[in-house]
């Protein structure tokens, strides 16, 4: 008898490390809560909801079982609507492992927005909190929403719309079982949205295999240790916090997520959690340093925070370091799952405007205009390789095209490379605007603008922000119009952080030949400081 019931385990060791689940994300809860199911998978800072691998991984299983049963098929694409916490966690797991297709969507758009989204992606189902009803009432009504068939809401503090079910005696339904995993590979696992210089946002397709990849770089690099505890305040519709949920379940590490980011309660749960490490944007360490010293309690614990999204102010990196906190500068794209380049901790301080060096399984190259490479410091665009690169944009392959070329990833950032590696970037992305970690795109706000009575003519560039780093700035060609009435213009079409903070009225736009718009010039003659002080 006993024989048998060792051969069995061993016989059951072997088939899931032989079978089509090792390419499969989902199946790295399986794995962990087989491996590890008594360690803490999750904390919910506001809700104080604790969670072990094993507990997340029935849960899962009961998600995605209930799912398969209501008919869901692999490939088939289900939107979360969803706030930091462990339904997203559960969601994402449970989908990945029957082989649908997750959508996750920013909950700070507008209607207007994630009806597009819903309607790009082909959306046949949608998983909303209850802080988003009366947002997912209205969006039930629009055409765009018509192939979504099934609305499931998480919490019960509001009942469900009359057209939805709830989240939680659905997931109640199904077995606890694990279900049998199909899919995998090349498989596509996710498709997120960013905004792109046309105005439309593009879906960043990523499969099993390239996310895999992403995991293994990023573990190869900063090596995580199990049983170590992860605060994360950004939003999982960011491939900047879903990436390294995915690493903290590969390397058994725990993951404390805050709903929304407030800085004198990050510091709280740090010492309370005795939180080990993080991923923050500069915004957030720029409102963490203005805690006093005697509200942060003891950060001992915190060895060291990742930093992305947009470049660390030297200071930030000399003040967090004095507390014994080391910042890793990280540099990336949604377009390679996150890895690009990272700062390793006994360069932080000497080279402080460094994005660092390549992840271990990943390359750069810095190229001029003819593809070449460039000399060493010499500015020129970053390339990236790597097998963790996206599969392309959902639909748009003519953008796939442009941006994916013979294996490498053309960034559209410019940067350059020193003798020793060391990428330093120099401009941003065809003229993004990063506003407190948002990608902001000029081109969009560009169009709205102009469809408005009374402007002839309209640009976006970025100011510099003590508060966010950047905020959009409007300069337009208008007649008989305040500006205040056009921002109001703007406020029913872009989401609030989207929103110019001022505007500047000109007699012309300056244009090039082509038509394009001089950015460069704009920027020199209209540049302030701390337009939203």
């Amino acid at each position: 008898m006993v024989f048998i019931e060792i051969h069995d385990l061993v016989w059951a060791v072997f088939v899931m490390a032989h079978s089509d689940n090792q390419s499969n994300i989902g199946a790295l809860l399986q794995r962990r809560a087989w491996a590890n199911g008594d360690i803490e998978a999750y904390v919910g800072v506001e809700s104080g909801q604790r969670m072990s691998f094993a507990q997340l991984n029935q849960r899962a299983n009961q998600l995605a079982n209930a799912l398969r049963a209501d008919g869901i098929q692999p490939g088939q694409r289900v939107a979360l609507l969803l706030l930091n916490g462990s339904a997203f966690f559960q969601a994402f797991f449970a989908l990945a492992r029957i082989g649908a297709v997750i959508v996750p969507l920013n909950w700070r758009l507008t209607v207007d927005e994630l009806a597009f989204l819903c309607d790009d992606s082909g959306a046949c189902r949608l998983i909303y909190d209850v802080e988003f009803l009366t947002t997912v009432k209205a969006l039930e009504q629009r055409p765009e929403t018509s192939a979504i068939d099934q609305w499931l809401q998480v919490g019960n503090s509001l009942p469900p719309a009359d057209f939805a079910a709830d989240y939680g005696r659905f997931c109640e339904g199904g077995a606890i079982d694990q279900p049998a995993v199909t899919s995998g590979g090349d498989d596509y696992l996710f498709i997120m949205y960013s905004s792109g210089t046309t105005g439309l946002p593009k879906g960043i397709i990523h499969s099993h295999r390239t996310v895999m990849a992403a995991i293994q770089t990023i573990v190869a690099t900063s090596q995580p240790k199990l049983r170590q505890r992860c605060i994360n305040m950004l939003p999982m519709f960011h491939v900047g916090a879903l990436t390294p949920l995915l690493v903290n379940v590969y390397s058994g590490v725990t993951s404390v997520m805050m709903r929304a980011f407030d800085p004198q309660r990050a510091w709280q749960v740090i010492d309370r959690e005795r939180i080990d490490s993080g991923l923050v944007v500069p915004a957030m360490l720029q409102a963490m340093s203005t805690v006093a010293v005697a509200d942060r309690g003891d950060h001992s614990s915190l060895q060291w925070l990742s930093v992305g999204a947009a470049p660390v102010a030297p200071s930030l990196i000399v003040e967090y370091s004095k507390l014994g906190i080391q910042l890793r500068q990280v540099y990336g794209l949604t377009e390679t799952c996150g890895p690009g380049c990272v700062m390793d901790d006994s360069n932080g301080l000497l080279r402080p405007h460094s994005a660092g060096r390549s992840f271990f399984l990943t390359d750069v190259r810095i190229v001029d205009a003819e593809g070449r490479d460039c000399e060493r410091d010499e500015a020129g665009e970053v390339l990236i390789r790597g097998d963790h690169l996206m599969v392309g944009y959902w639909r748009r392959p003519e953008a796939t095209a442009e941006a994916l070329r013979d294996g490498w990833l053309f960034s559209g950032d410019i940067g350059s490379l020193d003798d020793e590696g060391f990428v330093t970037i120099l401009d941003r992305k065809k003229d993004m605007i990063i506003s407190g970690g948002e990608n902001i795109y000029p081109a969009e706000i560009e169009a709205v603008l102009l469809a408005q009575a009374g402007i002839d003519d309209a640009a976006v560039i970025g100011q510099p922000s003590d508060q966010w780093g950047e905020s959009p700035v409007a300069i337009v060609v208008a007649q008989g119009l305040s500006e205040q009435q056009v921002i109001d213009g703007c406020r029913q079409r872009l989401a609030a952080y989207k929103l110019p903070v001022a505007v500047t009225f000109i007699d012309h736009i300056p244009r090039n030949p082509s038509g394009k718009i001089l950015k460069r010039v704009l920027r020199e003659r209209y540049t302030q400081t701390d337009v939203d002080s």
